[in-house]
C-alpha cells in the first residue's frame, strides 16, 4: 500500500466562493454599484462607467454589493483605456484577489461569446440560452457552454521527507523567462486526474511516479483552464526530455532552487508548501 505523503498543511486560503459570487444575471432589483471590465483583446480596463452602451456585455459576478460586467470592446473601436489596459498577469499585482478572479472570468466569457456566434453543427447564428450561461442554436437546438479545460499540475519529490529531499522542476518552452516550475498538462478524454499526472510526467520527462495526492485547485484564465494541483513521488527512471514541451528539468534541493514562479500561480503554492515541510 502506498504510504501517505507527509505534507505540511497549507495555510487556510479563501476559495472562490469566499471572494466573489459568479452570477449569470444581475440580481433582481439591484440598486447598488456596478463596475465594467472592458475586455480589449485579452487585456482589461475597469471603470465605473461603460464606455459605449452599444457594446456587447455579460454579467460576471458580485463582489460585495457591486455587480461586475464584462464589456466586449470591438476591434475597430477607439481604445476606452487610452493605452492603460492591462493583461491579466499585470492586473494581478494591481487588484484584489476577488477582482482578479472576476477579471479572469470576464475575459473568458467575452472570448467564449466571440467564438460561439454561430452553431458548430449547422452554422446558424446562435442566441443566448434563457436561464443559463449558454449560446443556443435556434435551428438544431445545440447549446454551447463556456469552455473549461481541466489540467493537472504536480510537484514531484524524490527521497525521504526532510532536508535532503529533492523536487523536480522544469522549464517549459513557452515560459516567460528563465523560470522553473512544476510539470503540468491537460487531462485527456476518458482519463482521471491522477492518471493524467502519471502520464504527463512520463511523457514530458520520462519518469515514473506514484502516490499521487490532490492538494488544491485554481482557475487559470490563460485562456480557460482549471488547474488541479497534486503532489507525487518519484518511483523510477532517468530524466529524458520531450524537447517539444520542456527545455530543461532537474532535481533541486530546498537550499538550491532556481528562479520559480510568482505568487499568482498554484505552482508557487505547491513549491511553497514543500519548502515549509523542512
Amino acid at each position: 500500500m502506498d504510504r501517505v505523503l507527509r505534507m505540511h498543511l497549507m495555510a487556510p486560503r479563501p476559495n472562490t466562493s469566499d471572494l466573489y459570487s459568479p452570477v449569470n444575471a444581475e440580481p433582481s432589483g439591484h440598486d447598488g454599484p456596478r463596475r465594467y471590465i472592458h475586455v480589449i483583446g485579452a487585456t482589461v480596463f475597469v471603470d465605473d462607467q461603460i464606455a459605449d452602451e452599444s457594446w456587447d456585455r455579460h454579467v460576471v459576478a458580485m463582489v460585495d454589493d457591486t455587480v461586475l460586467w464584462a464589456v466586449d470592446v470591438p476591434l475597430d473601436a477607439e481604445d476606452p483605456s487610452y493605452g492603460s489596459a492591462l493583461d491579466l498577469f499585470s492586473y494581478f499585482v494591481r487588484s484584489s484577489e476577488a477582482d482578479w478572479f472576476a477579471a479572469g472570468r470576464a475575459v473568458q466569457l467575452v472570448e467564449w461569446a466571440r467564438t460561439h456566434r454561430f452553431c458548430g453543427r449547422c452554422a446558424t447564428p446562435t442566441e443566448p440560452s434563457l436561464g443559463e450561461r449558454g449560446m443556443k442554436c435556434p435551428a438544431c437546438g445545440l447549446i454551447a457552454y463556456p469552455r473549461v479545460a481541466p489540467a493537472m499540475i504536480t510537484l514531484v519529490t524524490r527521497g525521504e521527507p526532510g532536508r535532503d529531499q529533492e523536487a523536480l522542476l522544469a522549464q517549459g518552452v513557452n515560459f516567460r523567462g528563465p523560470m522553473y516550475s512544476c510539470l503540468a498538462g491537460f487531462v485527456e478524454p476518458g482519463e482521471d486526474l491522477e492518471g493524467a499526472v502519471v502520464r504527463e510526467v512520463k511523457e514530458e520527462v520520462g519518469l515514473t511516479v506514484g502516490n499521487v495526492q490532490y492538494v488544491s485547485s485554481q482557475p487559470w484564465p490563460f485562456p480557460h483552464s482549471l488547474m488541479v494541483g497534486f503532489r507525487a513521488e518519484y518511483v523510477s527512471g532517468d530524466i529524458v526530455l520531450d524537447e517539444s514541451e520542456i527545455v530543461d528539468a532537474q532535481w533541486y534541493r530546498r537550499d538550491a532552487l532556481p528562479a520559480i514562479p510568482p505568487g499568482i500561480s498554484i505552482a508557487r503554492k505547491l513549491i511553497d508548501q514543500w519548502l515549509a515541510e523542512d
